[in-house]
């Protein structure tokens, strides 16, 4: 027999098991992974004015300006995108236009900006700051018949003042201000046969004065003034050479007049005597065609043509929606009069049509949605593809195994394979990584993404939120869950719930939609009879698995839906537990409200309650002003409310979801950075408990000044400013932890039942809590802020940041732990506390998109995030995406 293996070899070895039992799992990547996407969309939004490259060679592109403040270049064959540069929402881009063929100019910030980017790879060629008055409507004008020189000069005249500028190094070739009292440029118009300007000013509502400048030097040559028996809105187009329509104040009559020389004469025409059923504002749309102008109004546009001044034939209508575009040229000798685009229009000349979902670029909320389980011997085409396409793919297949088919096919074929790859499917995986991602965009649309590759499975324009024909504006508002099917309700597909009004001020109408979330189909829908103000997700859930919300409307009353027996029955039993909150910012106040059964109405509404204010903290207005407000999500999971410290000592983690973090800024720290002196900013951070109105904790970090950006989870708050004194940013952290369980520490007391584990915990009772807190030098300007959230709340957490960089990055949350010290000790080090440094360190693999810039404005965050901005991005990583 082998003798006993030595006493000391068997502690050593238990020593090891025990070590490498106890060590943490670190998740880390592979060095050729840093900086790689699964799948990265790019959008634009919204388009509110293009301009079309018009030479003959070279590539077809046009320039867009978007409701997303974002100038960018596209491919008018795919629609790819060259180039495209978001601008700074303080800096809005008023008008856009080309010059030589080569500059995209744009005029920003209320014309006092004006640039020039470079067409064929959007670089900024130059810049040139103007002096105009921000009162009036800026415009923006390119001389494209200037026989002096090769430089097409770029005109801006805001109010009195008139620039011309060189498009090609941004200087100011000559400046003009007239000096008519009360005078307001509204319009600039060009000679198509001379180097002559028409401006078109208007003094004291009634009075016209047209000047005609000369376009090199800027020489007044001709003044003509003439009052007219009504006013005018500023509204000109040159129609002719010598003829200009301008649109009265009131909109329904247009003034046409003829220069004669040194005089004026002009006829009046009512717009009722030429379009039927005229309403809403009408607007004259500017045309690149002599002879004839367009109008529009909130039902129709229409074509006229001019007769002299004697009057307006209409050529054509059309009914909404319709676009127009400038006259075509087809051939050098043959040009279409302006193209009005309407649904039964169609041109052989558009053969491969590109269609661009660019509504993802204005998100206003997302959510999750499980996949459907897949079920053994149910093929995966029941759920992937209806039958046409499932038999489709299977002959597409075949073709290809016999090698029959063409390059098109091929390509069809990896299509299909890349589709039906692991992560791919439309089913849900064991991990749970493969979801949908269900957006709702500001036009009241709602898309569905695949986390694996970013695909859109579904999309659907909710009629509730369209524009109505009687300019009606919806506005969407959020977007959450409604039917979460388990159990016996298995087998039902989940659905979502769209919330919106219907114009959109706050006291307009409320409008539901319920949607099945594997469709897209709209299963109800609903108009209140009530506004939207506040809506409330509850986390009660009726027999049939539909969660219960509260939507608060303008009267501070709260209706409950879903409208059922079984959803009221639950709710009254739970209704003297709930409250909620709200902040005015422009009151500088934050009110705490509980619900009441009675509900003023004229009628009998039992899903109605009103509402009782309990609490409220009034800041004064003098002294700071609310910043933000942000509180944890109400889904989070929190694993163990236990930490465990290096010398063996147990600490409670303060775990209430009515923990509400308020940060405030004292009047003169709103502005921008370095608008007022350190001795004149500071932050003041809350925490307050929004049943009660308590403030747990409260600090002030002197000499800080906003923007403010904030995340909370579990007991932890943190929050990113700019500290004056040091001219560095910061972020801050507060751990709140609960005294009141210190004493469950004696494992006697635990063993003999005499411990407070079981007490009920109530925000009622005054907390005992110790607050932890600290604060880091960090490198970057930061956008918005997000946390990470796993199923079990297992994984540690990370700190999301998108930065002015246009970078997100991860930080782990050890870095802004408040217990780090210059010195750890020993236990500490293998508790995993990190030295302390006065900065928070930015490892380059720590940032998603090490390669490519995201623009975005916000995200909120899950396994697989989208990024809520003109980016869509999923990307695994190692220690954020771990469900457990």
């Amino acid at each position: 027999m082998a003798p006993p293996p030595p006493r000391h070899l068997l502690l050593i070895l238990l020593g090891f098991v025990a070590a490498a039992s106890l060590a943490t799992l670190a998740a880390a990547m592979y060095e050729d992974q840093v900086g790689l996407a699964d799948w990265h969309q790019k959008y634009i939004g919204k388009v509110k004015h293009a301009v079309y490259h018009s030479q003959k060679s070279g590539r077809r592109r046009v320039v867009v300006l978007t409701e997303e403040n974002v100038i960018a270049s596209l491919d008018l064959r795919s629609g790819d995108i060259f180039w495209r540069h978001v601008i700074d929402k303080n800096d809005p881009v008023d008008q856009l236009s080309l010059s030589l063929g080569k500059y995209a100019v744009t005029l920003s910030s209320g014309g006092s900006i004006l640039r020039a980017w470079s067409l064929p790879d959007g670089q900024m060629v130059w810049e040139t700051n103007l002096e105009v008055s921000k009162l009036s409507k800026p415009l923006l004008h390119i001389l494209s018949n200037n026989k002096v020189a090769k430089d097409n000069l770029v005109l801006v005249a805001a109010g009195r003042w008139i620039y011309a500028v060189s498009s090609i190094d941004g200087v100011i070739a000559w400046e003009k201000e007239f000096s008519l009292d009360g005078i307001e440029i509204k319009q600039v118009l060009q000679s198509p046969e001379n180097d002559i300007l028409f401006v078109v000013g208007i003094a004291g509502s009634s009075k016209l004065n047209l000047y005609q400048l000369n376009a090199k030097t800027g020489e007044v040559v001709k003044h003509i003034q003439e009052s007219f028996p009504g006013a005018l809105c500023g509204e000109a187009l040159l129609v002719s050479r010598n003829v200009l329509v301008a649109l009265d104040e009131t909109r329904s009559g247009l003034f046409l007049i003829e220069i004669k020389g040194e005089s004026i004469s002009y006829n009046k025409v009512h717009l009722s005597d030429l379009v039927q059923d005229l309403s809403g504002t009408v607007k004259l749309l500017p045309l690149m065609s002599n002879g004839v102008i367009a109008l529009q109004e909130s039902s129709t546009l229409s074509l006229l043509k001019l007769k002299g001044i004697d009057g307006l034939e209409v050529i054509q209508s059309f009914e909404q929606p319709a676009a127009l575009s400038e006259a075509l040229t087809i051939t050098e000798k043959m040009k279409l009069l302006p193209l009005c685009t309407i649904w039964v229009l169609k041109l052989n000349l558009l053969s491969n049509l590109q269609v661009i979902e660019d509504g993802l670029a204005s998100i206003l909320d997302v959510i999750t949605s499980e996949l459907p389980v897949e079920k053994d011997g149910v093929s995966v085409a029941n759920v992937e593809h209806n039958l046409f396409e499932w038999l489709k793919g299977h002959v597409l297949k075949l073709k290809g195994t016999l090698m029959l088919a063409s390059a098109d096919e091929l390509a069809a074929i990896q299509a299909l394979r890349l589709k039906s790859s692991e992560k791919n499917k439309m089913t849900r995986d064991h991990n749970g990584f493969r979801k949908l991602l269900i957006v709702l965009t500001k036009a009241g649309k709602v898309i569905a993404l695949h986390t694996g590759d970013g695909r859109i499975i579904w999309s659907n324009l909710l009629p509730s939120l369209r524009t109505s024909k009687f300019g009606e504006i919806p506005s969407a508002l959020g977007i959450y869950q409604w039917q979460v099917p388990h159990h016996r309700v298995m087998r039902e597909n989940p659905s979502i719930l769209v919330v919106g009004r219907s114009g959109t001020d706050s006291s307009a109408p409320g409008v539901l939609s319920v949607l099945d979330s594997y469709s897209g189909e709209e299963l109800n829908s609903l108009r209140f009879d009530h506004s939207v103000v506040q809506i409330i997700p509850l986390t009660l859930k009726d027999s049939s698995e539909q969660r219960l919300h509260l939507i608060v409307d303008s009267h501070s009353r709260a209706h409950l839906y879903p409208r059922s027996p079984d959803a009221i029955s639950l709710f009254l039993h739970e209704m003297p537990n709930t409250y909620f909150y709200t902040v005015d910012i422009e009151k500088n106040v934050i009110r705490g409200h509980s619900l009441q059964k009675s509900c003023y109405l004229s009628f009998d509404d039992e899903y109605c309650f009103s509402t009782k204010e309990l609490w409220s903290i009034i800041f004064p207005s003098d002294a700071e002003r609310i910043a933000v407000s942000e509180t944890q999500k109400m889904n989070e999971v929190v694993h163990t409310q236990a930490k465990i410290i290096a010398d063996q000592d147990v600490m409670y983690k303060y775990l209430s979801k009515n923990l509400v973090f308020v940060a405030t800024l004292s009047p003169k720290a709103t502005g921008e950075i370095g608008s007022a002196a350190p001795e004149e900013s500071w932050l003041v951070a809350y925490l307050i408990d929004a049943v009660t109105g308590r403030i747990l904790h409260r600090v002030t970090h002197h000499g800080a000044q906003g923007p403010v950006h904030a995340v909370v989870s579990e007991n932890w708050v943190v929050y990113h400013y700019f500290n004056l004194r040091a001219h560095r940013f910061e972020m801050a952290v507060i751990e709140i932890y609960d005294q009141s369980r210190a004493d469950n520490k004696d494992v006697m007391k635990l063993i003999l039942g005499k411990h407070n584990l079981s007490a009920p915990i109530t925000s009622y009772t005054r907390p005992e809590v110790m607050v932890k807190s600290q604060s880091y030098f960090f490198t970057h300007s930061v956008k918005t802020m997000a946390v990470t959230q796993t199923a079990k709340g297992i994984t540690s957490k990370q700190i999301l940041i998108g930065t002015i960089g246009d970078q997100v990055l991860a930080l782990d949350k050890r870095f802004v732990d408040p217990r780090r010290s210059v010195n750890p000790t020993q236990q500490e080090k293998e508790e995993g506390l990190l030295p302390l440094t006065d900065s928070l360190p930015i490892i380059p693999m720590v940032c998603f998109c090490l390669h490519q810039n995201l623009l975005f404005s916000s995200f909120p965050l899950y396994s697989h995030f989208p990024l809520k901005g003109c980016d869509r991005l999923g990307e695994p990583i190692k220690n954020l995406a771990t469900q457990t």
